[in-house]
């Protein structure tokens, strides 16, 4: 089974405003939003494409690891 994990966060009422107007384009329900928000962030960083090469032993050039 996966294990998950909540967590508690807390947004001004002008942030919330600004997650309230991706209601439909990021998700229908709060925690879909705020999910999917993260989600592109460190899709954006390059956070997750550089944990999977880390992960199959490719270095930022593309080259194995030996």
């Amino acid at each position: 089974m996966i294990e998950k994990k909540r967590v508690q966060v807390v947004f001004t009422p002008g942030q919330w405003e600004l997650i309230s107007q991706l209601r439909g384009e990021f998700g229908d329900g709060d925690a879909d939003i705020i999910r999917n928000i993260v989600l592109a962030w460190l899709a954006e960083k390059s956070l997750i494409s550089t944990m999977v090469k880390q992960r199959m032993g490719i270095n930022g050039n593309h080259e194995e690891r030996k």
